[in-house]
């Protein structure tokens, strides 16, 4: 259900509203508009008694959501969501006494419409001056978020499982010397905290798409969180899973498509660009697409990353590496630094003429 407020209702009048859906033992989802609120209602397994809200003084009218996705759907939310993040927000040095020399702390990058966000990186963090050396070559390329595991979920036990506490450790050093923001994945919940700490925007992985524990933890943070899509997840169970976050608190969720496993075996997984028109129709969320995993091979990442931008991705997440063939995981997949920057350059030929704008 949702509640559409008149353009000239008071706060009074919304909290007025607010208070009485939550005495129904319902959860209220205030979703402010350019020119009216809307009320979002969640928790109600059969039909809300409508008689008790239309009443209310301020209320414009009450519409029914029917998709079980009911936050993310662009039902109850038309208007395109945009994602902020503004790594600096709040860190003033190092902690080590000296200030940051990275940029303004007023400086945001902002994934939605109308842009192409880019997010690069090793897999892994696997040594300070590897980390601190990517950042500043992204940096300087114009890239502004860094992706890297410090925990790294890997099929086989016997593989490199990353750095744990101390790759986050490396990854903030990094973002205080050059000020570049950090995407690094969240395994299990006894890492929430630290993680959540290190990060600006947290990773959900496709093994974790339905680790329902996990999505309830992040959805009480307010940190941006890339919900990347099961391998094998339908658009609907995809979607349901990021309802999840939102339906917590947490509305900053960003989707990615990274592959799903099918009968093909000339790639690693088989990247699914058909899913973004409907995903874009069916939800306001912004959608990213990780074309490194959806391949696995590097000679392919370029094609498909291009490919993306055309079928109307928000953002792509790309594999980059200073020495690819010596990675301690999937270098296979990762760009070397000059196949990094000629994909950007191919990416801002091909962005304008798409209406997008290379951010």
């Amino acid at each position: 259900m949702l509640v559409v407020m008149q353009s000239h209702a008071t706060p009074a009048q919304i909290s007025v509203v607010l208070q009485a859906i939550r005495d129904l033992k319902l959860t209220p989802h205030p979703l402010p508009g350019a020119t009216r609120t809307a009320i979002g209602i969640t928790g109600n397994v059969g039909a809300v008694d409508s008689r008790t809200l239309e009443v209310l003084p301020g209320v414009s009218e009450l519409i029914r959501v029917t998709k079980p996705f009911k936050l993310a759907s662009r039902e109850m939310h038309e208007a395109d969501t945009y994602v902020k993040i503004n790594p600096l927000a709040g860190r003033a040095s190092d902690g080590l006494g000296s200030p940051s020399l990275a940029r303004p702390a007023n400086s945001e990058t902002v994934i939605g419409p109308g842009t192409l966000t880019m997010i690069a990186g090793p897999c892994s963090v696997e040594t300070e001056t590897m980390i601190l050396r990517t950042a500043e070559f992204l940096m300087e390329n114009g890239v502004r978020l860094m992706r890297a595991g410090a925990f790294k979920p890997r099929t086989s036990p016997y593989s490199f499982q990353g750095m744990g506490l101390e790759g986050l450790k490396i990854l903030e050093k990094a973002r205080q010397k050059t000020g570049i923001g950090i995407v690094t994945e969240l395994m299990d919940t006894e890492h929430a905290d630290a993680v959540e700490h290190s990060a600006d925007i947290i990773q959900i992985g496709t093994r974790n798409m339905q680790n329902f524990s996990l999505l309830k933890r992040v959805s009480l943070t307010r940190k941006p969180v890339l919900l990347k899509r099961g391998m094998s997840a339908t658009l609907e169970e995809w979607l349901m899973a990021a309802e999840y976050v939102m339906a917590g608190g947490n509305y900053n969720v960003i989707l990615c498509e990274r592959g799903i496993r099918s009968f093909s075996d000339h790639s690693r997984n088989t990247l699914d660009l058909s899913v973004i028109p409907p995903a874009k129709k069916l939800s306001h969320l912004p959608i990213m697409v990780d074309p490194s995993h959806g391949t696995g091979k590097r000679d392919y990442v370029p094609a498909m990353a291009l490919a993306s931008l055309a079928a109307g991705a928000d953002g792509l997440l790309i594999e980059a590496h200073p020495d690819p063939d010596h990675a301690a995981s999937d270098g296979a997949q990762s760009l070397s630094f000059e196949g990094f920057k000629k994909l950007l350059e191919s990416l801002k030929r091909l962005a304008e003429p798409l209406g997008k704008r290379l951010n």
